[in-house]
């Protein structure tokens, strides 16, 4: 059996004829990953993502989650092992109450109500957003719903979470928040984000891609410190390395442990 939890080998997508969007994309991920996915606007990390969770069917090549190829007839199974947090909220929050939405996909999967019960609270603690367990949605600011959203995700209890600009909307406080509760998944995770400063302190892996490319896949200590490849693909150092000289830092570790 494959140590591998992903597996995505040579795939191409098109939304429309002779405009590809993404090109030979291949590579696997592991249960000890956490990836963070970077590149300028538009060069398809969303829509990689997104065929990842199987939202975006018309790909050439092949993905397989948990040993699962993702094709229509394994979407169902493919969605009990992933979690997916949009860009937007609003995109994932439809129920009245943030318990209801919670509860939504443990319902759905047939669990008994003190098996939901379980789950939700077990979410809401996790992401430390209990007091918003009976808070009406629409009343939420965007950093509540994107917290709420996550916790929707984590009472699915999935294998991989796949995450699009998760610190969008985010005020401070609630972004160091989400990097301690990412730094304590035990999850294979792939986050598609601009900001590298969040990626740095939460992936150990990075992906950076160019028009639909992989351009290049190692150590995230040896990709967001090489300012002339960040530069070359639209991207710029992580603000907490600029201007600076020696690094001496490892992945998980927070910003303290970054010696000048």
């Amino acid at each position: 059996m494959s140590h591998h939890h992903i597996i995505c080998s040579n795939v191409s997508f098109s939304y429309e004829k002779n405009h590809e969007i993404l090109h030979d994309i291949s590579f696997s991920a592991g249960h000890d990953d956490a990836i963070g996915l970077i590149g300028a606007n538009g060069v398809g990390k969303s829509t990689l993502l997104r065929i990842l969770v199987g939202l975006e069917m018309g790909f050439t090549g092949e993905v397989s989650i948990g040993e699962i190829r993702l094709t229509k007839k394994t979407l169902p199974r493919i969605r009990e092992k992933i979690g997916y947090v949009f860009q937007d909220s609003e995109n994932q929050l439809f129920m009245p109450t943030v318990y209801e939405d919670i509860a939504f996909a443990p319902r759905n999967y047939g669990l008994d109500a003190d098996q939901v019960e379980e789950r939700v609270s077990h979410a809401l603690n996790l992401i430390g957003i209990n007091y918003l367990r009976d808070k009406q949605t629409y009343k939420m600011s965007g950093g509540e719903k994107k917290m709420a959203a996550i916790a929707t995700i984590l009472a699915m209890t999935p294998d991989v979470i796949l995450m699009d600009e998760p610190t969008i909307a985010l005020d401070p406080k609630n972004r160091r928040r989400l990097i301690n509760i990412l730094n304590s998944l035990d999850h294979i995770k792939i986050i598609a984000s601009h900001d590298l400063d969040m990626v740095l302190e939460t992936c150990n892996r990075v992906i950076l891609m160019s028009e639909g490319k992989i351009i290049a896949d190692g150590a995230a200590r040896n990709i967001l410190t090489d300012k002339d490849l960040l530069e070359a693909n639209g991207l710029e150092l992580p603000l907490c390395l600029q201007g600076e000289s020696d690094i001496s830092w490892h992945p998980g570790e927070p910003h303290g442990h970054i010696h000048l």
